[in-house]
């Protein structure tokens, strides 16, 4: 009986050890997660004084609409969704009857203006040149017939003078002296007449030579409504403006399409950046050239390179639908965003692929 119970003795101090080990170990534990959380903080804390963050942030490109110039009806559409087309390539054909129509009568309007004024200059070959060089002769001729005349009317003063001093010593008789006054009369109406003449011909030139700067200017007109005829049948091929993978097709075969009307948008795949939503409280160490990283969700694992390329004149609210008033009575302060974009450095990678919309974390190295 004194055995078992000196036996019990040894028992009953050893049985404490384990529970002390477990009442310890959550304490441990708890040390370890202090510690780590600490270390974490503190890195956070060093990273932050170099660094800004943000996570709103998103991909943007130069998205370019498609759209036609003229009415028409679509008679082809060549692409489709998710496909690459290179700049010039044909994306939609139109039906471009009307166009073609319109096109034959600007250019049998213009056929018919150079028929009338020639080339639109005086020595054209047209009806309005041939007038005016028909007037013109006819100038020269009445101008001929002028020195003409004066010439018939000087002999004719002459003989008159000349028969006036024989009348008077009566050596030639009084009819000689009235036929050589009739003769006087008759060149000086001539004269008169002939002057009339080459006056109205040069009138005529006057008027003709209007004539053929108005056929210029009508051909001019003829010329310009050719060419606009001409460029709005170009716009039955739409081309692509640039390189880029088709999105958002709407444009399908027999549809009438107007002016502006979307029928495509060509994203892209190339000069894409990020711009980075920073709150104003974060720009004051941001400057223009800082180094970036960034992240988007669709390869987290994989860090993106950039710099700081430009920050935006305003917040991004100055430039929403309904820009905030704070003038109206009731004030809440609201830290405000200011839009910073970043350039992407380095090539782009065909094996992951930048989208404009991806959301991206930004980090930017402000020291």
């Amino acid at each position: 009986m004194a055995t078992d119970v000196a036996m019990d003795i040894p028992a009953t101090h050893a049985a404490p050890e384990p529970a002390v080990r477990r009442k310890r170990l959550p304490l441990i534990i708890a040390g370890v997660v202090v510690l780590v959380v600490a270390a974490w903080a503190g890195r956070k804390y060093v990273y932050s004084l170099s660094h800004v963050t943000t996570d709103d942030a998103q991909l943007d490109g130069h998205i370019t609409v498609i759209a036609p110039k003229v009415q028409a009806f679509v008679a082809r559409v060549l692409v489709d969704d998710n496909r690459h087309v290179k700049a010039g390539d044909t994306l939609i054909v139109l039906d471009d009857r009307d166009l073609s129509v319109r096109l034959q009568q600007a250019e049998a309007d213009l056929a018919n203006a150079r028929a009338a004024g020639g080339g639109g200059s005086a020595g054209g070959a047209g009806q309005a040149g041939a007038q005016l060089s028909w007037s013109r002769a006819q100038r020269a001729s009445a101008q001929a017939t002028v020195v003409s005349a004066q010439a018939n009317l000087k002999k004719a003063t002459a003989d008159l003078e000349r028969i006036r001093g024989l009348a008077a010593s009566r050596i030639v008789p009084a009819q000689q002296l009235d036929a050589a006054q009739a003769a006087y009369d008759a060149a000086a109406a001539e004269l008169e007449s002939a002057r009339k003449q080459a006056a109205a011909a040069g009138d005529q030139v006057s008027a003709y030579g209007a004539a053929l700067s108005g056929a210029g200017a009508r051909l001019a007109a003829a010329q310009a409504a050719a060419d606009n005829a001409r460029l709005q049948a170009s716009y039955a091929y739409i081309l692509a403006p640039t390189d880029g993978i088709v999105a958002k097709r709407s444009a399908e075969v027999g549809a009438l399409v107007q002016p502006g009307q979307t029928l495509m948008s060509i994203v892209p795949d190339h000069d894409v950046w990020v711009t980075a939503n920073l709150k104003e409280t974060q720009l004051e160490h941001v400057r223009v050239g800082d180094k970036a990283t960034f992240t988007v969700d669709a390869y987290p694992t994989h860090t993106f390179f950039g710099h700081v390329e430009s920050l935006s004149p305003a917040t991004g609210a100055r430039f929403s639908l309904l820009p905030p008033d704070n003038a109206t009575g009731n004030f809440t302060k609201v830290v405000q965003r200011v839009p910073v974009r970043i350039a992407v450095d380095g090539p782009p990678d065909p094996a992951m692929p930048l989208r404009p919309g991806m959301s991206a974390v930004v980090d930017i190295a402000t020291k």
